[in-house]
């Protein structure tokens, strides 16, 4: 990985380890999106675009003797989009580079800021470049949400986007994400029942209940997130390279190239 540039400035193999290490862990305490969708992938760094399919719905298989009945499941629209980039930069100082132990504070910094930026593309998209994201798609199934700090209103709007994956007989594994405010008020005890409303819902989805500030306020989503509705193109993983020093302080950069590829509008539930 010559593009990294990594042997242009004195770094032992365990402070790049240290980074690396840096990297993965604080972007684990913030991505939500990758908890659930599935990854295709990594393509590799030199990855540019790739294509995003329309198949022909398969509802249903077909018994019959000779096995003739079938209609193939195929591909019945194509288009390529771009593998974007989601980066943030960070400085070490030269004197901070002359200690045996360097301060992970900067990168662990930025990994969180890029692991941000991922959700907020997966969830928000970016309508000036083109991307869609859950919550902004298209031809998702909409449901009016109901005021989910009263009564079973939450539940309820569940159970709804849950009837419309199996009207649509989308079925497999399901994820619910919802804004901060939405997750506070999923936090009461529903008397009833002797349970959190969040514990039902969590339930009701099958353990894939999740909360982003990504999605913003007074928002979620709900999706069936299994490969053929939907998954997560990673060209470059999450990784650090070096872009050179000035002032005798040293620049990195901490990126990725991911995608998010909706295939199924109809395995999408956006509640608002």
């Amino acid at each position: 990985m010559e593009f990294l540039m990594r042997d242009d400035v004195n770094l032992s193999a365990e402070q790049w380890q240290s980074i690396d290490s840096a990297v993965i862990q604080a972007a684990r305490n913030v991505l939500v999106g990758r908890k659930f969708l599935q990854i295709y992938g990594p393509l590799g760094a030199g990855a540019q675009s790739v294509n995003v399919d329309v198949l022909t719905p398969a509802e249903k298989g077909s018994v019959d003797f000779f096995g003739e009945e079938e209609e193939a499941v195929k591909v019945t629209g194509r288009s390529f989009k771009e593998l974007p980039m989601i980066y943030r930069d960070f400085v070490l100082s030269w004197r901070d580079m002359e200690q045996a132990r360097i301060d992970l504070g900067a990168v662990s910094a930025a990994a969180n800021a890029c692991a941000q930026k991922e959700d907020l593309m997966i969830f928000a998209g970016n309508p000036k470049a083109g991307y869609e994201g859950l919550a902004t798609a298209e031809g998702a199934f909409k449901v009016k949400k109901s005021d989910w700090s009263k009564d079973e209103n939450a539940f309820s709007d569940v159970v709804k986007g849950l009837q419309h994956f199996a009207d649509k007989n989308l079925r497999g594994r399901y994820a619910l994400a919802v804004s901060p405010d939405l997750y506070a008020q999923l936090q009461r005890l529903q008397v009833s029942t002797g349970l959190l409303e969040s514990e039902r819902i969590k339930t009701l989805v099958g353990g894939g209940l999740y909360m982003t500030p990504a999605l913003g306020l007074n928002k979620a989503v709900l999706v069936c997130a299994e490969p053929q509705n939907m998954d997560l193109v990673i060209g470059q993983d999450l990784i650090t390279g070096y872009m050179g020093s000035a002032k005798l302080n040293h620049e990195f950069r901490v990126f990725e190239t991911a995608l998010l590829r909706i295939k199924c509008k109809d395995a999408v539930v956006v509640f608002g």
